[in-house]
C-alpha cells in the first residue's frame, strides 16, 4: 500500500495527527524536565535521576500495564491514559520542588506503559483492511513506520520548541519558572488533542476473532440462556469459556509474555538496538564537544541527521517489505553495532555525520521491524501483551544504557590503542557499546517451540 493512500483512511490519519501532536508536546515536555530538574537542584547527577525515570516505569508498571490493555477494550485504555497523563502535566509545574516534580515525571512514564501497547495493537485495525484473513507486512511495516517516525521525528521540532518558549517568555518579561509552566501546561494540552482524535475513532478491539478475554463471559451466558433439555451442553459451553479465559489470562501475565516464543525471538533485538540508542544520546553531548570539538549547533546536526537516517531506514523497509523480518531486524543491529564501534574509534567529524545517518536508519529498520513481527505473529490479548514487553524492554533498556554509559563515561579515562591513538573516555563508551551490540545480533533468533 502506498503512504497516500494509507494516509487516505480517516481513522489512521486522525490516529496520527493526534499522536503527531502528543509526541511533540512530550518531546518538548522530557527536554524541559532536564533543564528544569538542573535548575532546581544545580546537580548533574540529578539530571540523571530523569533517565531512572525512565527505567522504573517499565520495571513496576509493566504488569499494570499488561492487564489494562488485556482487559480493557484498546480504545478505552488510551482514552484514559491521555486523560491521566494530561492532568499529571498539568500538576507537575505547580510545586517548585525536586521530588514533586520527579514523582509526577515517574508517574507520567508508568501511564504511558499502559497506552503505548493498545496503540500499536489497534494500528492493524486501522491499516489494513478488515476481510483480510492474513497481514500485510507491508502495510504493517509502512503504518508502524510513519508512526514511529513520527514520535521520534519530533524530538528536534520539541527542542526547537521549548527554546522558542524560552525565548517568548523572556521577551515578554516571564522569567523564571513562569515559562516551565507554559511547557507542561502546553503538554497536558497536546494529550488532549491525543484524546480527541482517538474519541472520533471506532471500535479498535479486541475482536471476537482474535480470542479476547471475554470468551468465558460469553460462554457463562450461553449456558445461563439454555433450557433444562439442554442444560448440560449449557454447563460444557460455560466450562469451555472460562477456560478459554483462564488460557487468556494465563497468557496475560508480564513474565509469560517475555516467555513467547515470538517475543522472546525479537527481545534481544530490541534490548540491543536500546543499548545503541541510550548510549549514544547520553553521551552525545560531551562526545560533540570533547572529540568532534563542536557545540550546541553541532549536535542539532547529528540530531537532524539521525531523523534522516530513520527516514531512510523507512524508504528501505517500504522498498524490500520482503524477506524474513528477524533476518531483517538482525541485520539491521549488526549495521547498528558497526556504525557506533567506528563512531568510537575514529575522531572524524565526516564519519560521525555519515553515522549518525546510517545509525538512524539501521534503528529504525531494527525497531519497525521488530513491532510489525509481534503485529504479525500474535492476535488478540497476546499481541497487546507482546507489545507491552516490546516496550518495557525498550524503555527500560534506553534507560539503564544511557545511566550506565554516563556513569562509565565520568569514572574511566583515556584509552591508548596503539595506532588508533587515545580515546577520549565517551569514545571509549561509544566502541564497547557497539561491540556489545554485535555479540547481541547472535541472540536474534527464530522461535523455538
Amino acid at each position: 500500500m502506498a503512504l497516500g493512500k494509507l494516509l487516505r483512511r480517516r481513522a489512521f490519519r486522525t490516529l496520527i495527527i493526534g499522536q503527531a501532536v502528543s509526541s511533540l508536546g512530550d518531546w518538548m515536555g522530557t527536554i524541559a524536565l532536564m533543564y528544569l530538574v538542573l535548575e532546581l537542584s544545580g546537580s548533574t547527577a540529578a539530571v540523571g535521576g530523569v533517565l531512572v525515570l525512565r527505567l522504573l516505569p517499565s520495571a513496576l508498571g509493566a504488569p499494570f500495564a499488561t492487564r489494562a490493555v488485556t482487559r480493557w477494550p484498546r480504545r478505552r485504555v488510551m482514552l484514559t491514559s491521555d486523560l491521566i497523563r494530561a492532568g499529571m502535566a498539568f500538576a507537575l509545574p505547580l510545586l517548585p520542588w525536586l521530588g514533586w516534580v520527579y514523582f509526577w515525571a515517574f508517574a507520567i512514564e508508568v501511564v504511558a506503559l499502559a497506552f503505548l501497547p493498545a496503540r500499536d495493537a489497534a494500528i492493524p485495525v486501522l491499516a489494513e483492511d478488515r476481510d483480510r484473513d492474513e497481514h500485510d507486512t507491508a502495510t504493517l511495516a509502512l503504518a508502524n513506520g510513519v508512526t514511529l517516525g513520527l514520535s521520534y521525528g519530533m524530538i528536534p521540532l520539541g527542542a526547537g520548541l521549548f527554546g522558542l518558549i524560552l525565548w517568548a517568555t523572556n521577551a515578554t518579561g516571564w522569567y523564571g519558572y513562569l515559562a516551565y509552566i507554559v511547557v507542561f501546561w502546553l503538554d497536558a494540552l497536546s494529550y488532549l488533542v491525543s484524546y480527541w482524535a482517538i474519541r472520533t475513532l471506532p471500535d479498535l478491539g479486541p475482536f471476537p476473532k482474535e480470542g479476547v478475554t471475554e470468551a468465558g463471559a460469553a460462554g457463562a451466558e450461553a449456558g445461563a440462556e439454555a433450557d433444562a433439555a439442554g442444560a448440560a451442553v449449557g454447563a460444557a459451553s460455560a466450562a469451555a469459556g472460562e477456560g478459554r479465559a483462564r488460557a487468556a489470562r494465563d497468557d496475560a501475565g508480564f513474565l509469560r509474555a517475555v516467555r513467547m516464543p515470538e517475543v522472546r525471538a525479537i527481545v534481544p533485538g530490541v534490548a540491543v538496538v536500546a543499548l545503541g540508542l541510550g548510549a549514544l544520546f547520553s553521551i552525545g553531548v560531551v562526545f560533540v564537544r570533547d572529540v568532534l570539538r563542536a557545540g550546541p549547533v553541532g549536535f542539532g546536526v547529528l540530531v537532524a541527521l539521525f531523523g534522516v537516517g530513520g527516514v531512510l531506514g523507512l524508504l528501505l523497509l517500504r522498498r524490500r517489505p520482503e524477506g524474513h523480518l528477524l533476518a531483517r531486524i538482525r541485520t539491521a543491529t549488526l549495521v547498528q553495532g558497526l556504525v557506533i564501534t567506528a563512531m568510537g574509534l575514529v575522531a572524524s567529524t565526516a564519519w560521525a555525520l555519515l553515522g549518525a545517518v546510517l545509525f538512524g536508519a539501521a534503528a529504525t529498520a531494527a525497531l519497525v521491524g521488530g513491532i510489525t513481527y509481534v503485529q504479525e505473529s500474535l492476535e488478540g490479548t497476546r499481541r497487546n501483551v507482546g507489545l507491552t514487553a516490546f516496550h518495557a524492554v525498550l524503555r527500560s533498556g534506553l534507560a539503564l544504557a544511557a545511566l550506565a554509559a554516563g556513569t562509565a563515561a565520568d569514572v574511566i579515562g583515556t584509552v591508548r590503542l596503539g595506532p588508533l591513538g587515545p580515546l577520549a573516555p565517551a569514545q571509549t563508551v561509544l566502541a564497547v557499546s557497539g561491540l556489545v551490540i554485535l555479540a547481541g545480533t547472535t541472540l536474534i533468533r527464530p522461535p523455538s517451540r
